[in-house]
């Protein structure tokens, strides 16, 4: 029916947002909703109304997040420095990024999950390290051992 007066004070109310698709809207509901400050949106084409719900809906769900894995790196010898434990590894696959989250493998089984804290490449401090080449990893965790895999990580939002 008709958006009416009661329709308006009980949004008003709840803090809602009314919506008519092919309805009329009097003179004293229109003055309630402009002292209420009720948002009234009405329609006359069906596909409008559900292109602004599924807007509406899409801003006030959380977003997803999004895991993707951009590279695996194989342990194949242990340093230390203090103490801090590096992990020599060669990249198998994808890139090793430093600060991105990584997963520390061992027969499979996550045995950590952090981040890389630092990244090197022969003595210099790099960002990243593509597929194939060999460089030192540390991450925030000393359990480390050869055979183990770093699988690094992002984690990004999604909307819905």
């Amino acid at each position: 029916g008709d958006i009416t007066e009661s329709d308006l004070t009980l949004a008003a109310a709840s803090s809602a947002v009314v919506i008519g698709f092919n309805t009329k809207m009097e003179a004293p509901a229109k003055r309630v909703a402009d002292q209420s400050n009720v948002d009234v949106r009405q329609y006359k084409v069906i596909y409008e109304l559900l292109d602004d719900v599924q807007k509406a809906l899409t801003g006030m769900l959380e977003p997803v997040m999004v895991e993707t894995v951009i590279g695996h790196a194989e342990v194949r010898q242990i340093f230390t420095a203090g103490k801090t434990t590096i992990a020599g590894c060669g990249v198998l696959d994808g890139v090793m990024r430093r600060g991105v989250q990584a997963r520390l493998l061992r027969g499979g089984e996550v045995v950590h999950d952090g981040h890389i804290e630092s990244l090197r490449r022969v003595k210099d401090d790099v960002r990243e390290v593509a597929a194939g080449l060999e460089c030192g990893i540390t991450l925030d965790t000393n359990d480390i051992q050869v055979g183990d895999v770093i699988e690094a990580y992002t984690v990004q939002p999604k909307p819905r």
